[in-house]
């Protein structure tokens, strides 16, 4: 009798033991499931599990389950959520060189957005979030940003004029959707449909995918491919938890980050045919713009990107441009 309790006791024990080793990540973000940032989310879970022998485990909560971008900022800060992927100029409101992300057309093709990112520039942007109790881990992609609204087809410029549109809450979105005559109402991305639906505003610009995942397509009748801005996602961990980690767990969230990176990336492009085709099934009218047309867009613009390249910072912007020439060279 005493040996078999012994025996229970032990086994007990050692059950706590894993139990204790083992530690839980919500991993956070806007878009809906089935979104490529999910499926890339998805994977870096599956990646984790795998190569920590099931001491770490990825919660992955996708649609905003866990509030806003700007409330998992604070909440990552404070140290009550472990991860999150959100659009990197979100945190030019921590670190203002982040701005530079959401510069219109500073992007041709995902190929200098890839340069840029995952080299040198991209690393010392994230290396700049530690102080502000924040890891960047790697980049995802939203991707190209393009207009919608319930309104009118856009075939040039001047039709975005006096449409309402919902921006992303920082200064540049504001600005740039000034500079075309429209009304920017900046907008917490969970609040953006019911705003739509409402008719609180007349339209909105995301990616296709994005649209897509949200069924954006249900209150919103028009879709211009304008392709003004692009978004790449980071992915980040909260410092407080991450200075809690073993060097051995780092490495594996590092290098589960890296791979799931270039797998969303692949996911998202991959995808981007079939999304358009599926958004005109579901009854958005599609138009693009003219060469003529993006040129008038693209200056509209330029303003806009020396205004806010002032107040980045000029070491920030020669920076970034030294490596897109690199890429264009």
């Amino acid at each position: 009798m005493f040996v078999t309790t012994l025996i229970a006791a032990v086994a007990l024990s050692a059950f706590g033991l894993v139990q204790a080793q083992t530690r839980t990540i919500k991993f956070a973000n806007q878009n809906a499931k089935g979104h490529p940032i999910v499926l890339g989310m998805e994977k870096f879970a599956e990646l984790v599990e795998k190569n920590s022998a099931g001491r770490l485990k990825v919660q992955v909560f996708p649609g905003g389950a866990l509030g806003s971008d700007q409330a998992n900022v604070s909440a990552l800060q404070g140290g009550t959520l472990e991860m999150a992927s959100m659009n990197s100029g979100i945190f030019a409101s921590v670190v203002k060189d982040f701005e530079i992300y959401d510069f219109p057309f500073l992007f041709g093709n995902p190929k200098e957005a890839d340069a840029v990112v995952d080299g040198p520039f991209g690393k010392s942007l994230h290396a700049k979030l530690a102080d502000k109790g924040m890891v960047g881990l790697a980049y995802y992609e939203l991707g190209f940003r393009n207009l919608t609204n319930s309104k009118r087809p856009i075939t040039k410029v001047e039709d975005i004029a006096g449409l309402k549109l919902r921006v992303i809450p920082n200064p540049i979105n504001v600005d740039w959707v000034t500079a075309l005559g429209a009304n920017p109402t900046p907008l917490p991305f969970p609040e953006l449909y019911a705003a739509l639906e409402q008719k609180a505003v007349d339209g909105q610009e995301n990616p296709v995918a994005t649209i897509r995942g949200a069924k954006l397509y249900e209150v919103q009748k028009h879709l211009a491919l304008t392709n003004h801005q692009y978004n790449p996602q980071s992915v980040v961990i909260s410092k407080k938890f991450w200075d809690t980690l073993s060097d051995a767990d780092k490495k594996v969230l590092q290098d589960a980050a890296n791979e799931s990176s270039t797998y969303q990336r692949e996911q998202s492009r991959a995808a981007q045919a079939s999304i358009l085709e599926e958004l005109k099934k579901n009854g958005m009218q599609v138009t693009e713009l003219a060469p003529a047309e993006v040129a008038k867009l693209r200056d509209k613009m330029k303003p806009v990107i020396a205004k806010h390249s002032a107040s980045v910072g000029d070491a920030t912007v020669k920076a970034v441009m030294a490596e897109l020439d690199k890429v264009r060279k």
